[in-house]
């Protein structure tokens, strides 16, 4: 009978299921989730905070270093956006300068990718209520692009809103996230299975 390493085989095999399992978990299973943030869900501001945040129980994954997959957007009940779409990630927590305009409800939308590699968004609604000597902002029709150039929205009508706010942020936005546990899974694999197979000096017995 011999015995020696496992085949290569065996291994990519098992290698494919764990991606499997960690790609397509049940919602159910826990990742991360939100402790705290500025605001807080359905709280309403009379001051206009230094930043809006989002705080997880745990660091966030950004393997890249440059905030790719993660996002956060400010709208009002018109859809219109408020900021500069630029974020800023450390440990467990996403944050961007606050920006807004008239009195009135706001949703909060942010998407993050979680220490085991796993996109969450989700969105808070909080009332804005400031005094009378704040000076609103326009607000942009267009989703803000950090670093680029927003298009300022035309003065809002008395009355229904025209448009409503984003659920939450685009999924679109969120999927590099299970794209990179792709890609890592996927030179796992190849390494697997380009590796030299070792001769099995065990004697037979």
């Amino acid at each position: 009978m011999r015995t020696g390493a496992v085949p290569t085989r065996v291994l990519a095999t098992g290698v494919l299921a764990l991606a499997g399992v960690l790609l397509f978990a049940a919602p159910a299973q826990a990742h991360s989730y939100l402790v705290s943030s500025t605001p807080a869900a359905d709280q309403t501001l009379t001051e206009l905070p230094a930043e809006f945040s989002i705080t997880m129980n745990e660091n966030l994954a950004d393997l890249t270093g440059d905030g790719t997959g993660f996002g956060m957007l400010v709208q009002d009940a018109a859809g219109r956006y408020y900021g500069d779409g630029c974020v800023t990630i450390s440990g467990a927590t996403l944050s961007t300068p606050a920006t807004l305009g008239e009195a009135g409800t706001y949703t909060l939308s942010y998407g993050v990718i979680s220490a085991d590699l796993h996109p969450v968004e989700d969105e808070i609604t909080f009332e804005w209520a400031p005094g009378e000597d704040f000076a609103p902002q326009a607000g942009s029709t267009d989703k803000p692009n950090c670093g680029g150039e927003a298009t300022p929205a035309e003065p809002a009508e008395t009355g229904a809103p025209d448009a409503a706010p984003d659920a939450a942020i685009s999924s679109d936005v969120f999927w590099i996230g299970g794209g990179i546990l792709a890609v890592l899974v996927a030179v796992g694999v190849t390494l697997l299975l380009v590796r030299p197979r070792k001769e099995d000096k065990t004697p037979a017995e």
